[in-house]
């Protein structure tokens, strides 16, 4: 029997299980730490045992940083007709890549 939760952060929900590895939004924390993440839900894989935060859970998921990395890089262009305007801009978003340790 599998234990499945919906944990949130950087604005945005992630369905995971123990020993899974997630990318997310950086997060402010060094390598080999752990951090604690709001739980929203959680059941396990026969969805007999059915838990609902309002809107969280009181225990949160725990979670260890594995590295800080950056993403790909995202090409930003603005454009005005019969302007001239022209401009192209890039970005590599900063991630942190971490691994649920237990839900």
């Amino acid at each position: 029997m599998t234990k499945f939760a919906v944990v949130k952060t950087g604005g945005k929900q992630y369905l995971v299980k123990a020993n899974d590895e997630i990318i997310v939004d950086k997060i402010e924390a060094d390598a080999k730490k752990s951090v604690a993440l709001e739980k929203l839900a959680e059941f396990d894989d026969e969805k007999i045992d059915l838990q609902l935060g309002s809107p969280f859970l009181k225990i949160k998921a725990g979670a260890e940083v594995v590295e800080q990395i950056k993403g790909d890089k995202i090409r930003v262009a603005k454009f005005k007709a019969k302007v001239r305007y022209r401009k192209v801009m890039g970005f590599r978003p900063k991630l942190t890549k971490i691994k649920i340790i237990k839900i």
